[in-house]
């Protein structure tokens, strides 16, 4: 017999308290049937994190130079301290699970269940229905909302996937270009570069980790124990020993024999034969090692795909990356495990992730913060935005991509050229439409504003957060993929780049028996003279949109931060003396 308390959960459809809804089927699916009441459903509902403001001052505190916490990350547990929901939120969810003969496992803010259709109806007062999306892909099973009892509402942050549609699709990495290079032209490319070696290692038609190293002033060597760079691969993207054996016998013959180790998440794999694209995954690896060799390479290779909002320029299937199982991994890891640096090149629009999800991702990422890891992503190749178009009223305005505005990440946009550096028209920057702008960057972004008064106004959210942060080269990387020499560009040659950087200066942090660097950004704005500010070039988008004019719209690369470039491009010898004083750059 069920107790009051339990049963007054089990109240009528009046008391529910409506989750998240969809006005109708996302353009481009259909719903093939309803679901029938007795097939599997698995879901995945979050509980609101009792100490959820403390964690992020905290996290403030230790990421702050000058802070007396600062350098002093949490361990698992002191952070699953943090993240804990109260026991009577997980007390009232559970009755209300087990009520229903559901057996949940509890993984701290997070519980997992499985249980029938009919269940899951009943419970979110919803019917779950199968739908399919019009280019193929396997169907889903989803829903158009979902409710829980009002008197649980405020236990529950979210429960997924349920109203979220998407299908498996083309990859979303920030690689803008590639290009395979044909015999002559190769040949062209060894000319011109043993041409301007004498200059500065650097030929901007293609870009080489000697290049990048002359250019950003980079001369340290760390040591390799305790040291450990790691970068994300998703959506069937293996990177290749053969390749990287080929890179190195070519472009840094001082790393020959340097291998990286995998690690496989979610079903990932690690298919050195496959024929699907590797370019994204060849060129992280190849950039991290080309930068920070010899301190050891991790490769995370998560399988499945995140859910998706169909856009205009993301319609579907579902490209979206699964941030959340690859974060529950590894933030269950032990603290020895975990890497100092991690950088991703993947990355979409904002709109086209559901809120909550979003909130929650960049919470994990947040987290990641707490324990010592600086967390590094591409910020895109849009500029400003493709379509330009907001999906809530059609309304033109500027597109943010996700999770290149997450405020707890350090997004890396791009540039180009040597003599001077200037931006690239593919960076992506702009203004979160979810994260207000954080005090470490308040000053550096209203500088900004100020500048550009009233322009474009409308179609952003100037008290959000602004990204980029920083930005290094971005265009026409030398890479090997399956055994072609080729040249990539994009943001997605940026971050890895800068991540090699960071991987830097946490190896000399550790030469000193100092704490990683952890959650970088306001030491990074703390110290935007050790960057190059870059002032020439844009961003530009949104060209398809007339609300623009023929030419689009452009951010230009402007005096201070802007964003294209955000704080500019490293000086090497300048962030080490500021990470780690007394190391030198040799």
């Amino acid at each position: 017999m069920l107790s009051l308390a339990t049963a007054a959960l089990f109240a009528t459809a009046a008391t529910a308290r409506l989750m998240d809804s969809l006005p109708s089927v996302p353009q481009g699916w259909t719903q093939l049937r309803q679901a029938a009441l007795d097939e599997p459903i698995t879901l995945r509902l979050a509980l609101p994190q009792q100490h959820a403001a403390a964690l992020e001052q905290a996290v403030l505190d230790m990421s702050t130079p000058g802070h007396p916490n600062y350098g002093k990350h949490m361990s698992r547990l002191e952070l699953r301290s943090y993240t804990a929901p109260t026991k009577e939120a997980v007390s009232s969810v559970l009755g209300w699970l087990t009520s229903s003969n559901i057996k949940p496992l509890v993984n701290n803010d997070w519980i997992t269940f499985s249980t029938t259709v009919e269940t899951a109806n009943e419970l979110l007062n919803t019917t779950f229905a199968w739908y399919q999306y019009e280019k193929g892909g396997s169907p889903k099973l989803r829903t158009l909302d979902y409710s829980v009892p009002d008197e649980l509402a405020d236990s529950i942050d979210l429960i997924q996937p349920t109203t979220r549609f998407g299908q498996l699709g083309a990859k979303r990495s920030t690689i803008f270009d590639m290009h395979i290079l044909g015999p002559v032209e190769e040949e062209a490319k060894v000319n011109a570069q043993a041409a301007s070696a004498a200059v500065a290692d650097c030929n901007t038609s293609q870009i080489t980790p000697a290049c990048i190293k002359s250019l950003y002033n980079i001369h340290y060597t760390p040591a390799t124990s305790g040291n450990l760079v790691a970068f994300a691969s998703y959506l069937e993207e293996y990177a290749r020993y053969s390749d990287l054996a080929s890179f190195e016998s070519r472009w840094l013959p001082a790393a020959v024999g340097q291998n990286f180790t995998v690690q496989l998440v979610n079903g990932g794999l690690n298919n050195q034969n496959s024929n699907s694209d590797s370019g994204e995954a060849n060129l992280d690896i190849q950039y991290i090692l080309g930068v920070s060799a010899p301190i050891p390479i991790l490769e995370y290779s998560t399988g499945g795909r995140g859910p998706l909002v169909p856009t205009v320029d993301e319609p579907g299937p579902s490209s979206n990356e699964p941030y959340l199982e690859f974060l529950t991994y590894l933030l269950d890891q032990p603290d020895s495990a975990l890497p100092q640096t991690l950088s991703t090149s993947y990355g979409e629009e904002e709109q086209s992730v559901p809120a909550d999800y979003a909130l929650k991702i960049c919470n994990m990422f947040m987290q990641l913060g707490a324990r010592g890891v600086s967390v590094l992503f591409s910020s895109g190749d849009s500029g400003p935005g493709d379509s330009c178009v907001r999906v809530t009223d059609n309304a033109a305005y500027f597109q943010p991509t996700f999770p290149g505005a997450c405020p707890y990440i350090t997004s890396v946009g791009a540039t180009r050229g040597v003599s001077p550096e200037a931006a690239v028209s593919f960076s992506s920057g702009g203004f979160s439409t979810l994260h207000p702008r954080p005090s470490w960057q308040n000053t550096a972004v209203s500088t900004y504003l100020t500048s550009i008064g009233k322009t474009y106004s409308a179609y952003f959210n100037a008290s959000n957060r602004g990204f980029p942060d920083v930005a290094t080269q971005g265009a026409s990387f030398a890479v090997v993929d399956k055994g072609r020499n080729a040249l990539l560009s994009g943001t997605s040659a940026s971050s890895p780049t800068f991540a090699g950087v960071v991987a830097l200066l946490n190896a000399a942090r550790k030469s000193q028996g100092l704490a990683p660097l952890g959650f970088l950004n306001p030491f990074l704005y703390s110290n935007a003279a050790a960057f190059t500010d870059i002032t020439t070039g844009y961003g530009s988008g949104c060209t398809s949109n007339s609300a623009f004019g023929r030419n689009g719209a452009r951010w230009n690369a402007t005096t201070g931060w802007d964003p294209v470039t955000g704080l500019g491009t490293p000086l090497f010898d300048k962030l080490l003396a500021a990470a780690a004083p007394g190391v030198k750059n040799a």
